[in-house]
């Protein structure tokens, strides 16, 4: 009996006592999906529900004597061994050994698809994370963002969301121009600007811009007057950066659907429609010759200037038409990962959000990420060879490779800061978390290539009844988790949910795996035991495979 088929014989339970008046409770209240979870001590059975204490008062009763009812109607459910009442009206449901293996039948029949849900179905969800600015590479809180922010498009995809990965050019504003200044002081042999860029790239592009014009038989860039060189190295030089961070994030397993210019909504007008939108909603006023925005109407600390009394458009200008620009596409929801030197942003944002009439934090998340500080050889480190002041997912990944980069990036929480050993990262050991959970699944592969030589075959028999033993009771536990976590990463917008369970779940395995064999040992025939331990065994390797893939980390066959 699997998780689902134990919560629909929950609420069929509850419908039928319903229905013959013995609960005094509005049909629309029973929940559409009775919760379970696993209780924390083994012993307690296989699984809890809380559903009397919610549904009780409403009843017209109390929680024990509701549970009562429902232990008295689940009693002759086939799968069910025993139902229990504990404190004020928990139910603890113990499966029988049959209905609790034939989990492991059901993951492998279900394959890629064990662990998704429909939680999400019909939602459109935008998705913007890491969004740098073509000024320089992918820094490591950037990178942080790539791996969680594409682990979070997973988790809600296999929740059924239909989900758009986008990244923010920002090619708009005084970080461009002074990006280009720099390249160009660079070409012509000059210092940098004082509020430049430095680096080892920033010469590797002012060469190449140089070199590819010569190639072209164009004018060499940097004879041209001030504003036409610097225009030149700017359009060139923003080209130049933008493929290098796309090709870098491809590269880490991260491709995006959109790719969203900055100025193409000043080019547009869509800043202005915005604002004129908003303006006909009555929630902009002139004030000391600029245009504001209320939002302090709407939560915030204080209102907003959209457009300057010079007639420039403030930044957060650009921020109102490209959530509005995104609402327009259809997305019913709008994420926005966010770095740790926002979280001013948040209130401003989440005013625009209602000024437009949607529901902050329904319409529109904002989620803020820590730092990440890497640390070899007990040392943090600080500077990249190249980029000359930040560290760079080139250099995280040269240092441990992408599974070990993306995995550990994703198994910490993102509004927590996270220190990586890089020294860890790259040890092919149990306290390596990444090789701990990537070599459980290489195990099962090879268990399941052993069995496969010495005769056992899962089509020649199945019997759930025989995985009788402590170390399979929990290894069906561990493995009857995975759509839970699934769908409550998905609504907590937290992908290291997985992570973490992958780790308990190769736990459990590794236990399983000395305490129990699949394939026969010396002249020992092949019997069903070894077949149906060869099920559970496959339903281990499905169940670790599918969970790396919402990590967007390999599964490999052999270590």
């Amino acid at each position: 009996m699997t998780p689902d088929q134990l919560a629909d014989a929950l609420r069929a339970a509850l419908v039928h006592a319903v229905d013959d008046g013995t609960f005094a409770l509005d049909p629309a209240a029973v929940p559409a999906k009775v919760h379970l979870e696993r209780p924390r001590q083994r012993e307690h059975g296989d699984w809890a529900t809380n559903v009397a204490l919610q549904l009780a008062k409403k009843a017209g009763t109390n929680p024990r004597a509701f549970a009562e009812e429902l232990a008295r109607r689940l009693a002759d459910v086939p799968g069910i061994a025993a139902v229990e009442i504990a404190g004020p009206g928990f139910l603890n449901i113990r499966l029988d050994t049959a209905a609790a293996g034939e989990l492991a039948r059901s993951v492998v029949e279900q394959g890629d698809a064990y662990g998704r849900n429909t939680a999400f179905e019909g939602v459109k969800v935008n998705l913007e994370f890491v969004s740098a600015n073509p000024t320089g590479p992918i820094h490591i809180g950037g990178v942080r963002w790539a791996a969680v922010g594409d682990s979070l498009a997973r988790v809600l995809q296999a929740s059924g969301a239909e989900v758009t990965r986008e990244y923010y050019f920002n090619d708009h504003g005084a970080q461009i121009d002074r990006f280009a200044r720099s390249l160009l002081a660079r070409a012509r042999g000059e210092d940098a600007p004082e509020d430049g860029y430095g680096g080892q790239y920033i010469a590797d592009i002012a060469d190449r811009i140089v070199a590819d014009a010569a190639a072209a038989g164009e004018p060499d860039p940097r004879t041209l007057d001030d504003a036409a060189a610097t225009e030149a190295f700017r359009v060139r030089g923003v080209d130049l950066m933008f493929e290098e961070i796309k090709a870098s994030l491809r590269d880490f397993g991260v491709e995006f659907d959109v790719y969203f210019h900055e100025d193409s909504l000043h080019e547009s007008g869509a800043v202005e429609r915005a604002v004129q939108r908003l303006r006909d909603a009555g929630h902009m006023y002139e004030a000391d010759g600029a245009t504001w925005l209320r939002t302090t109407e709407f939560g915030d600390d204080k209102d907003r200037v959209v457009i300057k009394s010079d007639g420039e458009a403030a930044y957060i200008a650009g921020d109102i038409a490209y959530y509005l620009d995104k609402r327009e596409r259809g997305f019913d929801r709008v994420v926005i990962m966010l770095g740790s030197d926002h979280h001013g942003y948040v209130g401003r944002m989440m005013a625009v959000c209602a000024a437009f009439g949607d529901t902050p934090h329904v319409n529109l998340e904002l989620l803020i990420g820590q730092m990440v500080n890497l640390v070899k050889d007990g040392e943090p480190v600080r500077m990249s060879k190249r980029a000359g002041t930040v560290v760079t997912i080139e250099d995280l990944v040269d240092a441990v490779g992408v599974d070990a980069a993306r995995y550990s990036l994703a198994r910490s929480s993102s509004d927590q800061q996270i220190d990586l050993d890089l020294d860890l990262l790259t040890r092919a050991s149990n306290e390596n978390p990444v090789y701990y959970v990537q070599y459980a699944h290489a195990r099962t592969v090879s268990v399941a290539r052993n069995a496969a030589e010495a005769g056992v075959r899962r089509e020649d028999g199945f019997d759930a009844a025989l995985l009788d033993h402590e170390s399979e009771s929990v290894l069906l536990g561990q493995l009857a988790e995975l759509p839970r976590v699934v769908a409550q990463a998905a609504e907590l917008r937290e992908p290291h949910r997985v992570a973490r369970y992958l780790e308990e779940l190769a736990g459990a395995y590794h236990k399983w795996y000395d305490q129990r064999r699949v394939t026969p040992f010396g002249d020992e025939e092949v019997t069903d035991t070894h077949r149906t331990r060869l099920w559970l065994n496959d339903a281990t390797r499905q169940v670790l495979a599918n969970g790396l893939a919402l990590l967007g980390v390999s599964a490999p066959e052999r270590m």
